[in-house]
């Protein structure tokens, strides 16, 4: 014969289900509840059986308490389950926990539990504390928006930027363009993603980009070159270019970043300047023959230098004293008196001495230079690209011609993409 089957404490089955449970009279009088209720509840079974759930459970939010009470309204009258949404309804800590309310929220259940002749006899709440889900969800919710807030910024910088900005794809593809080389190429973001971009450049700088740019892909260094890219009305226009790969915690190139400036009015100045210097130097070896026709290159080159829109001065002897600023120049330094004093900045004095020694032109790219303030704007720091060219009068070394274009915008655009990337 079989073992005869113990009888069952269904009551004691019930206060062991895995899950939460409150049994309640219709009118919401608590009846029993699970150990797993009594856990998350935050009181012993005792103090709460017999209460009513509001008085057992104050609703420190009474809007949260008349959505349960509206649920246990929906149960009575459809004697169907309901479905609450999120609720948030804080517990109150046991005086050994420190007192005062927790922050909770929960999602529940109402069932009906129908005696045999239909009637509702109890009403079962079935809880989940999901706080930390529903904390981890903020959290997530407000990472993504300051996620979304600084992809927004990044695009705005992007878009009002005054310099030529684009991006590439690791492997080199390009994938966006700002507008401001929309209004360069008078091209769609599209066609420019789809360019032959040597078709565009002129045949003389082709190899040069080409190959630079490859060979920028296969090192993963940074890539920088003045080339000529033609406009939109068919002019072949100067620029800077500088591309930079960024990089993930890996080390590996997740994506590159480039910058274009229009250098095109600077350096058609600074060749014709440095064909005008030459010229000088030629002009010195005939000075008895020459020397009115000296006189008038002279004055045309001094019209010239003045009215250049880049910064240009010319420093004569060792101690480099300014013997002409143009007014580009001195706007860099108003009120200052330039003429006949020595180069001041000590850093650039030993540059200048090394260009004077050795004959040799010096190109400084994006050199940082600090500036004075001025009754319109405090002092700040412009970045310039400069050529420092030595000069020659009756075939000897005497001093060195500096001529210089800003890339302020251009500098500072790539630091704010570099910070924002």
């Amino acid at each position: 014969m079989p073992a005869p089957v113990p009888p069952v404490d269904y009551q004691a089955l019930f206060r062991k289900l895995p899950e939460n449970f409150l049994l309640m009279l219709p009118d919401a009088t608590i009846v029993d509840n699970t150990d797993g209720h009594a856990a998350v509840g935050l009181k012993p079974r005792a103090e709460v059986v017999g209460r009513p759930l509001f008085d057992a459970y104050p609703a420190v939010d009474q809007n949260e308490g008349d959505k349960i009470a509206q649920s246990h309204e929906n149960v009575r009258r459809t004697l169907r389950p309901d479905v609450m949404p999120l609720i948030r309804y804080d517990l109150e800590r046991p005086a050994a926990q420190g007192g005062g309310f927790e922050e909770s929220y929960w999602q529940a259940t109402h069932y009906p539990i129908l005696a045999d002749d239909g009637r509702l006899e109890y009403i079962l709440q079935r809880t989940q504390n999901v706080t930390a889900q529903h904390r981890a969800a903020l959290q997530a919710a407000a990472a993504q928006r300051a996620l979304d807030e600084s992809n927004l910024r990044t695009r705005f910088i992007l878009e009002s930027l005054p310099v030529m900005v684009w991006t590439n794809r690791p492997d080199g593809t390009p994938d966006y363009f700002n507008p401001r080389w929309l209004e360069f190429t008078g091209e769609t973001a599209a066609a420019l993603v789809a360019s032959n971009w040597a078709d565009r450049t002129h045949p003389d700088d082709r190899a040069a980009l080409t190959d630079g740019w490859a060979r920028a892909l296969a090192t993963g260094q940074e890539f920088q070159l003045e080339y000529r890219l033609r406009r939109h009305d068919g002019q072949y226009r100067w620029l800077l270019i500088k591309a930079a790969p960024r990089r993930g915690p890996d080390g590996a190139i997740g994506m590159w970043v480039g910058t274009a400036v229009d250098i095109h009015e600077q350096r058609e100045m600074v060749a014709e300047l440095l064909a005008n210097n030459e010229l000088q130097a030629a002009l010195s070896d005939q000075a008895y023959q020459q020397a009115e026709q000296a006189g008038q290159q002279r004055a045309a080159f001094y019209d010239l230098f003045m009215r250049a829109p880049a910064p240009i001065c010319i420093l004569r002897g060792p101690e480099h004293r300014y013997e002409f600023v143009n007014a580009r120049y001195q706007s860099l330094f108003p009120g200052a008196a330039l003429l006949g004093q020595p180069v001041a900045a000590a850093g650039f004095v030993r540059l200048l001495d090394g260009v004077l020694a050795s004959g040799q032109p010096f190109l400084g790219e994006e050199m940082p230079v600090p500036l004075p303030a001025t009754a319109t704007a405090p002092a700040r720091t412009a970045y310039f690209t400069f050529t420092c060219q030595p000069f020659y009068e009756a075939g000897e070394r005497d001093g060195i011609a500096v001529f210089a274009f800003d890339v302020t915008d251009r500098a500072k655009a790539f630091q704010a993409l570099e910070k924002n990337s």
